[in-house]
């Protein structure tokens, strides 16, 4: 039997306790069908990219199925009619991934505080009083040439109404 990689997006405003329940019908139809649920991540709610139907975050669904293509026809159509999934995808793989997602994994990593070399390179906010204000010495640009910032400084402009008989 084929692998496959199933991501569902439900509703923000869906309990976890519904979330879990759709999960475990879902699950239910798959091994109905003669397949096999590898295994479920629940990512939790997410902010979207952008707004779906209304809806600014979502909760996040993860299985990995050794199932038939017939299981995974039926979930898609049983979540197409469900009102409470916003999207689905499903993607072929050659295999199933073994241990945590890089979702999971980014959570992981997160919780206990690496975030890197974050702290090397100064990101985030910060206080600009060391920028100096101003102008700066920009020596990679070197010399640009006199600039005219003011009105007064430039020529006068022609005025052609004078030639007309405006008076």
């Amino acid at each position: 039997m084929p692998f496959y990689e199933h991501v569902v997006l439900v509703r923000q405003d869906v309990s976890t306790q519904q979330v879990e329940e759709l999960t475990a019908q879902f699950k239910g139809v798959v091994e109905h069908l003669g397949g096999k649920v590898a295994k479920i991540e629940q990512w939790g709610p997410k902010s979207l990219a952008y707004r779906l139907r209304k809806n600014r975050k979502a909760h996040f669904i993860f299985m990995n199925l050794n199932a038939p293509p017939a299981a995974v026809n039926e979930i898609e159509r049983l979540e197409r009619l469900n009102e409470d999934v916003l999207r689905y995808l499903t993607v072929r793989v050659d295999e199933l991934e073994e241990g945590p997602s890089a979702m999971m994994r980014k959570v992981d990593r997160d919780d206990r505080g690496e975030r890197g070399d974050r702290g090397d390179r100064g990101g985030g906010f910060r206080d600009r009083s060391d920028r100096g204000g101003g102008f700066r010495d920009r020596g990679d640009r070197g010399d640009r040439g006199d600039h005219r910032r003011d009105r007064d400084a430039r020529p006068p402009r022609e005025d052609f109404s004078a030639g007309t008989n405006a008076e």
